[in-house]
């Protein structure tokens, strides 16, 4: 299994919208890495639920239950899609601040490359994160 974190700004899409909805599809990506990224996506992985700009902050735990496919909202037909179900609401939401006071999540994709909107999340950080 490999672990993931996904950004969404909460005035587009929320995770308590998420959960209403009980499943999405992650449309609307048009960075290269972050499609490379979901297009190595495997049924099962788990993402983080990411707030991004309002909250900052990791909220939730999803799961992907479908594969990369075409966007049908990208008009050049490059960039793809997953959909994702929620896993489980953070009891505390893990904000950007204390990731980055964390020495071992130095680090983090999500630290190195502040504006990708789809990154990998190493096994220990993962583990780290959900402590």
């Amino acid at each position: 299994m490999a672990y993931w974190l996904m950004k969404s700004e909460p005035s587009a899409y929320s995770w308590a919208q998420l959960v209403k909805d009980k499943r999405t599809s992650w449309s609307g990506v048009r960075n290269y890495q972050a499609n490379n990224n979901m297009k190595a996506m495997q049924l099962g992985d788990e993402a983080f639920f990411y707030h991004s700009n309002e909250d900052r902050a990791i909220v939730g735990i999803m799961k992907i239950v479908k594969l990369w496919r075409p966007d049908p909202t990208d008009e050049t037909g490059k960039f793809g899609m997953v959909d994702v179900a929620p896993v489980k609401t953070l009891t505390k939401p893990v904000t950007l601040a204390e990731i980055k006071a964390d020495k071992r999540l130095a680090n983090m994709q999500l630290l190195r490359q502040s504006r990708l909107s789809v990154s990998v999340v190493a096994e220990e950080e993962w583990k780290k994160l959900i402590d």
